[in-house]
């Protein structure tokens, strides 16, 4: 997501104060928000969700019909999301 850099504090204080009511949403298992290193104003979210069908509510839900009502016009250029399937898991070796 890349935001409006007048605009980052806002979606930075928008964020804080709802990522706890989406890291409890039915199906989530993971939160995480990233800043891009070389883009003050560009951010990223991963999160993994129990299924499909899970991550499908949650954007049917008010909460994140809410939320994203409130930071869309902050954005700069047109969000992008993606969904992912892990191919391999590499582990550290001990």
């Amino acid at each position: 997501m890349e935001f409006h850099s007048e605009r980052v504090e806002d979606f930075l204080e928008h964020f804080s104060n709802i990522k706890t009511l989406i890291r409890s949403f039915p199906g989530v298992q993971h939160l995480e928000l990233h800043r891009d290193a070389g883009q003050a104003n560009v951010f990223y979210t991963y999160s993994l969700w129990d299924g499909e069908e899970d991550l499908e509510a949650y954007r049917q839900s008010d909460l994140f019909k809410g939320a994203w009502s409130q930071v869309k016009p902050w954005f700069r250029t047109k969000p992008q999301a993606f969904s992912l399937v892990r191919e391999m898991l590499v582990e550290a070796s001990g």
